[in-house]
Order: C-alpha cells, then sequence, then structure tokens
C-alpha cells in the first residue's frame, strides 16, 4: 500500500478569523492558488488514490476537493474524523484497513502535528521523529501491512516550493 499525506494549504488566521470555530477557518486565495499548483503537480506525477480521506475541517476539506477535482477522483473523497487535529492513529489505521478493497494508493489530508506524528508513527513506531509537513506539502510512504507502529518506509516528502516547481 502506498500512502500519501498532504497537509492543508493557508487558512484564514485563527487569531483574526470572523468563523465561529477553528473548524470553520477557509483556505486563503494565496492557499487556494498554493493548492492548485500542488493538485497540478500531482497530476503531472499521474498519481491516482483508490480513496482520498480527509479530516473534515473546512481548510482540509477544501484542499481535499481541489486535488479530486483536478484527478476526477471526487466520488473517492470521504471525510474521516480520524484525521482532525487529535485524532486516533489506531482507529485511523483500523478504519483504514476495513475498506474493501484495501486500497493500493491512499491519500490521508490533514493537518499538523498529527500528520507528521502518523508519518512518524509508522516509520520508526513512536510519534515523536520530529517529522513536519509545510502547508500544502507532500510525502509518501510504501507498506505491505498497514499497522500502528514501524512497518513503512519513507519514498518521498515534497515542500511546497517543490510542489510549485513540479506545476
Amino acid at each position: 500500500m502506498n500512502l500519501f499525506f498532504l497537509r492543508h494549504g493557508i487558512a484564514v488566521d485563527r487569531r483574526t478569523s470572523r468563523h465561529a470555530s477553528d473548524a470553520e477557518r477557509p483556505l486563503t486565495p494565496k492557499g487556494r492558488r498554493q493548492l492548485r499548483k500542488t493538485a497540478t503537480a500531482i497530476h503531472g506525477m499521474k498519481l491516482r488514490f483508490d480513496v482520498i480521506l480527509s479530516s473534515p475541517l473546512i481548510r482540509a476539506q477544501q484542499t481535499a476537493e481541489m486535488v479530486a477535482d483536478e484527478l476526477r477522483l471526487k466520488q473517492r473523497l470521504v471525510l474521516a474524523d480520524e484525521l482532525k487535529p487529535g485524532g486516533n492513529a489506531k482507529k485511523l489505521v483500523q478504519r483504514i484497513n476495513r475498506l474493501k478493497p484495501i486500497p493500493e494508493n491512499l491519500l490521508l489530508v490533514g493537518h499538523e502535528p498529527n500528520l507528521g506524528e502518523l508519518i512518524s508513527l509508522f516509520l520508526t513506531g513512536r510519534m515523536d521523529a520530529g517529522i513536519t509537513l509545510k502547508k500544502g506539502g507532500m510525502a509518501k510512504l510504501e507498506t505491505d501491512c498497514l499497522r500502528v507502529g514501524k512497518h513503512a518506509t519513507l519514498a518521498w516528502l515534497l515542500t511546497p516550493a517543490q510542489m510549485k516547481l513540479m506545476a
């Protein structure tokens, strides 16, 4: 299985936001432009996803929708509470392993520090390896068996600047 991790784009600042809650903060115009380039780069890399799981928070959902639109995979987008900030890694793994058929290529769209902690957990068995995805950054892990713990290999990690160059 190939696990792809994508952090949401630049969102409205929580300190200046007029939105009632953190969950409602949308992408900024700059964040949308950045994600269009990221989606174009993903398309250019000829990546396809069997399933796209996204945090239901607006900024992550908008990010996932932009990628799904670019790749014409809107019907494969599913919101997953397990990808919210503070989500449970074990429950996420259980949810993924219940998917039928098991996806070969799975995109997870979410937030920091959660995504970095998940990547760390799958690579080292611990959540404190110091991996951080920048907003709009992406990583690919490969695994034969998805479990909580050290069971994956890092294939690549791309910054938003690198994604922009690929667009």
